[in-house]
């Protein structure tokens, strides 16, 4: 009987391809690497049909610049709320009134978290066309309502 090594086992011609470096695989993935913030080199689903309803973990420079607007509209929101209602102004949203009788600060931290949290539902749904559909809803949205408080204010 002889040994065969994985080489003599590889189909034809797989063997003849010369890997540089160690094989990735020896060693258990990283937590945190250069690819977590700078992408790998894969840029679409590898999968014919994986792109559209499937949960794929490619995100892109548009989504995570979309995620982040809704963010800084939603603290904004937060901020002039508090001014205006500082201000004498009342609060029409019956969920935001009832997060504000927890205080100011919890306000602030409850709503952050809540619109955290649907963000990110919708940031993994990002290859769903409602998921899509909802975070440019959600940008609008809190583009306009970021005006109507500028308004507020006479700017």
């Amino acid at each position: 009987m002889t040994d065969t090594t994985a080489s003599d086992r590889a189909p034809d011609g797989a063997h003849d391809r010369s890997r540089a470096g160690a094989d990735r695989r020896h060693r258990p993935t990283p937590r945190l690497s250069r690819r977590s913030f700078l992408g790998g080199r894969r840029r679409r689903a590898r999968r014919e049909g994986e792109g559209e309803h499937a949960f794929v973990d490619l995100y892109s420079v548009k989504l995570l610049l979309i995620l982040l607007w809704i963010a800084l509209m939603n603290v904004a929101d937060s901020f002039f709320t508090l001014v205006h209602l500082q201000h004498g102004g009342t609060e029409v949203n019956p969920v935001a009134g009832m997060m504000l009788q927890t205080g100011l600060t919890s306000f602030v931290v409850l709503k952050s978290a809540l619109i955290g949290l649907a963000l990110l539902v919708l940031c993994v749904h990002k290859n769903f066309h409602l998921a899509r559909l909802g975070l440019w809803v959600a940008a609008i949205a809190y583009t306009l309502l970021f005006a109507y408080h500028l308004s507020l204010f006479g700017v």
